[in-house]
């Protein structure tokens, strides 16, 4: 099965870290968060993967080349010139896939949550997308419905509220874990920018079903700042 680990993010978060590496080759107890975005999903059947390079792409190139000696099957969608964020990169790697659901992936998160439920979960609701969603501490959240199904968003610190489809009343708050299942149809929906997917899954579920798939329970963490990285080593020791 086929698999897109975006990676392409300058990480600026990590401050004087990346300044000299990116993000993604940042060290997890002697491994790369790449490595482990790899082999995550490689665990779970998603042997043939695609990622995308922006922040020091030659550097993740190379990890890219070790991961390859050693079996992974590793495509590249090159996005030296310019960063696509998540929708846009993920349109410019659509070539890549076939016509069966894909799963994206964020190179960043350390999660033990099991793929393969979130597999069958979508091709048993047979959604344009499923979002893999948990109950977690932020500021913006998707707005869903008793059924899972995505309805809306909102930015607690802001005050925005977008509401797709329905009243939007009687919706439950819950933060997005970046990951998903999705139907290569969305590419129909899709076109070359610089864009991210959640505004996407906004309009789309004005009419189309994106559902999210609940998992509070084991670890899941975003390795996105000097503090959860020490967490996360500290975590996994």
């Amino acid at each position: 099965m086929k698999a897109m680990i975006l990676s392409a993010g300058k990480g600026t978060r990590l401050g004087k870290i990346t300044e000299s590496i990116p993000k993604v080759l940042v060290d997890i107890n002697g491994k790369s968060l790449l490595r482990r975005a790899v082999e995550k999903c490689v665990s779970h059947g998603f042997d043939d993967i695609i990622i995308n390079v922006h922040h020091f792409a030659g550097l993740v190139e190379e990890e890219i080349v070790r991961l390859r000696r050693e079996g992974f099957r590793i495509s590249i969608s090159d996005e030296r010139e310019e960063l696509l964020d998540t929708g846009g990169g993920l349109y410019r790697a659509r070539h890549f896939f076939d016509r069966t659901p894909f799963l994206l992936y964020n190179a960043d998160i350390i999660t033990d949550f099991d793929l393969g439920i979130l597999l069958d979960y979508h091709l048993e609701k047979g959604g344009l997308a499923t979002l893999v969603v948990r109950h977690r501490p932020g500021t913006r959240f998707l707005l869903i419905d008793s059924e899972g199904l995505l309805r809306g968003w909102c930015n607690k610190q802001t005050g925005e509220r977008i509401i797709s489809r329905g009243s939007g009343e009687n919706l439950s708050e819950i933060a997005f874990s970046s990951m998903a299942l999705i139907d290569p149809e969305i590419f129909s929906y899709m076109s070359e920018g610089v864009y991210s997917m959640t505004p996407l899954y906004l309009q789309l579920a004005a009419e189309r079903n994106i559902y999210t798939l609940l998992s509070d329970s084991g670890y899941w963490f975003n390795a996105g700042t000097p503090e959860i990285l020490e967490e996360v080593r500290k975590f996994l020791v």
